[in-house]
C-alpha cells in the first residue's frame, strides 16, 4: 500500500465540554421496595406530586479530549469515575434518558452525518452470547453481520495499482488480503485469525454456554467478546474492561496484537483496565486517567509522572506506573505519595488536579489543537462509515436464518419434548373421550363432544406457552446485537416466525391424527383436515402470541406471571365456560377479542355441522332445525359452515397482528427498559444519601436491576 500510494483509512475523534447527567432517586425513595416502585411507577404516568426525591447526579464532568490514529490510549480511574460512560458516550450507545451535552466529532463530522455504531466498535465488559452456539459459530456470525467494510474497494484499488507499477505482491499476502475481502461465506480467514490471536483455537468447537449449560470459562467469554467486534471493519475499537478473568499473561497478548494493529493499520484504540500490569501498560502510547467524573489527564504516556510531580506528588520507584495513579486522587492513598518535605501535606482533591492539568504543558497543547477544527476535506472516503447495515437486508435476513435454524437444532430436545407431551395427552384423553363411549345424535351427545373439543383446544393453544421462554432467553443477545447494528431487528423476528411454521404443523398434525378416529369425530376426511387447519392456526395464533408477550415483558418472572392471566383471561372468554349469553353487556367486548373463541367456533362448526348430525331437532326449547345446530345455539356459537371460515380468518388476523406488533417491540422497545441484565444494564439509577465521618453528604450511585445493587 504505501509503495503503490494509498492511504489507509485514519479517524481522529474529538470530544469537547463533554458532560453527561442523571435524574436519580435519593435517600429512602432509592431503596427498592414495593411501595417506592409503585410511587415511582404513577409518578412517570401521571406526573409529579409533591417531593420526589430526584436528584439531577453528572456522571461526566466537562471531558476534553483528541483521540488520535495510529496511538493506542489507555483509560484509567477509580471505579464509578465514569470510564465506561464515556467509552458509550464516544460510540454513540448512551442511553436515550440520559442528558448529554458537549460535542463529540469524528473527522471533524458530528454523529447525525454518519453511523457511529459501525464506524467504531465498543466491547462490552458484560458477555452476551448465544449459549448454543459454538466459540467459532460466534465469531462467524459477527464477522458475517459486520460486513467487510470498504476492503474489497481498497484491495481493487491496490491490484490495479500494483499491476501499473509492475509490482509482485507476496503470494501468501496478497491470498490472505483477498480473503478478508470475501462477503457473505460463513466462515472466513479473518475468523480462524482472531481466534489463534485470543488464543480460542483450543476451544474453538466448545459451546459458549451459560449458567444452565456447561461451555467455556469466563476468561474464554471475555475473549470471545473481544472477537466479536475484532472481526468487524471498524476502524475505531473501545474496549472497556477487557481484561476482567483473564490472567496478566492473556491480557498482555491481546493488547500487544491491538497495538500492532493500531501502529500498521493507523487504527484509533481506546481500551480501558482497572490495573494492568507493568509490561501491559508499556504498551500504551497515550493515558486518560478520570475521578469523579472529571478529566485528570489525558496526554502521552511519558509526561503523567512529570504532571503529578507538578503537583506534589511522585510514584516510588517499586510501584507500578497504574496502582500510582488509580490512588493518587484518592483522599484515603493519597498522602503517602506527597514527596515535598519543605511543605506540609494538603489533600488536593480532583477537581484541583483538573485545573492543574490545564496549566501543564501537555493540556496547554491538548487545548491548543481543540481550537483548530479537523479539516474534513481531509477525511478519507473510507474512514466513516454511511451505511446502517454491513451487508443487503437479503443477506442479513439469510445470516440471521442460519444461525435460527442451528439454535433450533440444538434446543431439538424442546420440540422433542413438546411432541412427545402431546403424544402423552391425546392416548390419555384418547381413553377418557373413547368412541365407544360417545354416542352421537341426540342434543344430550353433544356435550361429551363438545368436552373433547375444548380439552383439544387448549391442549393446542397452551402449547405454545413454551415460546414465552425461549423469546426472553434470547433477548439480551439480541438487543445488544440490534444496537450495534449487526442486522435489521425485522430479520431476527421473520426468521422465527418462519421457522416455527413447521412446529405448528406437525404438533397439530400429531395430535389430529392421534384422537380423530379414537374420540370419535365426524369420519369425513374433509372433516378431519379442516380441523387440523383450525388446530395448526390456533397453534400459530398461540406462539405469535406468546413471542410477542416475551418481547414486551423480558423478564420471565413478570412474563410467566402475566402470561398466566392472559391465558386465564382468553379461557374465561373463550366461550366454553360462560356462553356468550350469559356475559354482561360490558364484558361482551372481551368475549369477541378472545382468540380461543373463534377457534372454539372453528372446531365446533366443523364437528356439530357433519351430516351425522343433521337428524331433526325434537327439542322445543331450542328453535333449531337439526340437532347440530340446536347444539351450537345452545352453547351461542355460530350456526352456519360459514363460522368456520370466518373464525380462521380471525385467528389468522390475530396471528398476522401479534407478529406485527411483536416485530414493532423487537425495533422499538429500547435496552435501558430490560430487566433481565447485570447490573450495569439497570432500569433505574438511584442515589443514596449517607453520612460520612464529618457528618457532610455523599453520593453513592447504585445501578439497580430487580433489586441487585452495584
Amino acid at each position: 500500500a504505501d509503495r503503490v500510494g494509498i492511504d489507509l483509512p485514519a479517524i481522529e475523534v474529538r470530544y469537547q465540554d463533554l458532560s453527561v447527567e442523571v435524574d436519580a432517586f435519593v435517600g429512602s425513595r432509592a431503596l427498592p421496595t414495593l411501595w417506592n416502585e409503585t410511587t415511582n411507577f404513577l409518578q412517570g404516568l401521571i406526573g409529579r406530586f409533591g417531593s420526589s426525591n430526584k436528584r439531577t447526579t453528572t456522571v461526566l464532568k466537562h471531558a476534553y479530549g483528541i483521540l488520535k490514529p495510529s496511538r493506542m490510549t489507555l483509560l484509567l480511574g477509580p471505579p464509578s469515575s465514569g470510564k465506561s460512560t464515556l467509552m458509550r458516550a464516544l460510540t454513540g450507545k448512551l442511553d436515550k434518558s440520559l442528558k448529554v451535552s458537549g460535542s463529540i466529532t469524528y473527522c471533524g463530522h458530528t454523529f447525525s452525518e454518519f453511523y457511529p455504531q459501525r464506524t467504531s466498535a465498543y466491547v462490552s465488559q458484560y458477555d452476551l452470547h448465544n449459549a448454543e452456539m459454538t466459540v467459532r459459530e460466534t465469531l462467524d456470525f459477527s464477522r458475517r453481520c459486520l460486513g467487510i467494510g470498504a476492503r474489497y474497494d481498497m484491495l481493487a484499488e491496490l491490484t490495479a495499482r500494483e499491476h501499473e507499477a509492475g509490482i509482485n505482491p507476496d503470494p501468501e499476502i496478497d491470498a490472505y488480503m483477498k480473503a478478508t475481502a470475501v462477503q457473505g461465506h460463513e466462515t472466513n480467514i479473518i475468523t480462524d485469525l482472531t481466534l489463534k490471536v485470543l488464543g480460542l483455537d483450543i476451544c474453538a468447537d466448545n459451546i459458549v454456554g451459560d449458567e444452565m449449560t456447561r461451555g467455556i470459562s469466563g476468561g474464554q467469554k471475555k475473549r470471545v467478546t473481544t472477537g466479536e467486534m475484532l472481526t468487524g471493519p471498524a476502524r475505531a475499537l473501545f474496549m472497556d474492561e477487557i481484561s476482567t478473568g483473564l490472567d496478566s499473561s492473556s491480557t498482555f497478548q491481546i493488547v500487544k496484537y491491538v497495538s500492532q494493529l493500531v501502529h500498521v493499520m493507523n487504527d484509533t484504540v481506546m481500551i480501558s483496565l482497572l490495573q494492568p500490569p507493568p509490561e501491559t501498560y508499556n504498551l500504551f502510547d497515550d493515558i486518560i486517567l478520570l475521578s469523579e467524573g472529571y478529566m485528570v489527564y489525558h496526554g502521552p504516556r511519558g509526561n503523567i509522572l512529570e504532571f503529578f510531580e507538578s503537583a506534589g506528588f511522585r510514584c516510588p520507584e517499586r510501584k507500578g506506573v497504574a496502582d500510582f495513579l488509580q490512588e493518587v486522587t484518592s483522599k484515603k492513598d493519597q498522602q503517602q505519595y506527597w514527596y515535598l518535605d519543605q511543605e506540609q501535606y494538603r489533600y488536593v482533591p480532583v477537581l484541583e488536579f483538573a485545573e492543574h492539568y490545564k496549566s501543564f504543558h501537555v493540556g496547554q497543547q491538548m487545548l491548543e489543537e481543540l481550537k483548530i477544527p479537523f479539516e474534513k476535506s481531509k477525511t478519507h472516503p473510507a474512514a466513516l462509515t454511511t451505511s446502517k447495515y454491513g451487508q443487503s437486508s437479503w443477506e442479513s435476513f439469510k445470516a440471521v436464518m442460519s444461525r435460527e435454524q442451528l439454535l433450533m437444532k440444538r434446543n431439538s430436545f424442546i420440540y422433542i419434548f413438546k411432541v412427545s407431551q402431546l403424544i402423552i395427552l391425546g392416548l390419555m384423553a384418547m381413553t377418557v373421550f373413547l368412541r365407544t363411549e360417545m354416542p352421537h345424535g341426540q342434543i344430550s351427545d353433544g356435550a361429551k363432544f363438545f368436552g373433547a373439543l375444548t380439552f383439544s383446544l387448549i391442549t393446542i393453544l397452551f402449547n405454545g406457552f413454551a415460546e414465552l421462554q425461549l423469546t426472553i432467553k434470547i433477548l439480551p443477545t439480541f438487543y445488544k446485537q440490534r444496537d450495534f447494528l449487526f442486522s435489521p431487528p425485522w430479520t431476527f423476528g421473520l426468521a422465527n416466525i418462519i421457522l416455527k411454521v413447521p412446529v405448528s404443523f406437525v404438533e397439530a398434525g400429531v395430535w389430529v391424527v392421534l384422537t380423530y378416529y379414537v374420540m370419535g369425530f365426524a369420519p369425513s376426511a374433509g372433516r378431519f383436515f379442516r380441523q387440523f387447519l383450525a388446530f395448526f392456526a390456533t397453534h400459530q395464533m398461540a406462539m405469535a402470541l406468546f413471542r410477542f408477550l416475551g418481547a414486551i415483558l423480558k423478564s420471565m418472572v413478570v412474563a410467566n406471571t402475566f402470561g398466566m392471566f392472559v391465558q386465564l383471561i382468553i379461557f374465561i372468554f373463550g366461550g366454553f365456560i360462560i356462553p356468550r349469553g350469559d356475559i354482561r353487556p360490558w364484558w361482551i367486548w372481551a368475549y369477541w377479542a378472545s382468540p380461543m373463541m373463534y377457534s372454539q367456533n372453528a372446531i365446533s362448526v366443523n364437528e356439530f355441522l357433519a351430516s351425522r348430525w343433521a337428524t331433526p331437532n325434537n327439542d322445543p326449547t331450542i328453535d333449531a332445525p337439526t340437532v347440530g345446530k340446536a347444539i351450537l345455539k345452545s352453547r351461542d356459537l355460530f350456526t352456519g359452515d360459514w363460522g368456520f371460515w370466518l373464525s380462521i380468518g380471525a385467528v389468522i388476523g390475530f396471528t398476522i397482528l401479534f407478529n406485527i406488533l411483536y416485530l414493532l417491540a423487537l425495533t422499538y422497545l429500547s435496552l435501558h427498559m430490560l430487566c433481565f441484565l447485570p447490573a450495569s444494564g439497570r432500569s433505574n439509577t438511584l442515589v443514596s444519601d449517607e453520612e460520612n465521618e464529618n457528618g457532610t453528604n455523599k453520593e453513592q450511585i447504585f445501578y439497580r436491576c430487580q433489586g441487585s445493587h452495584k
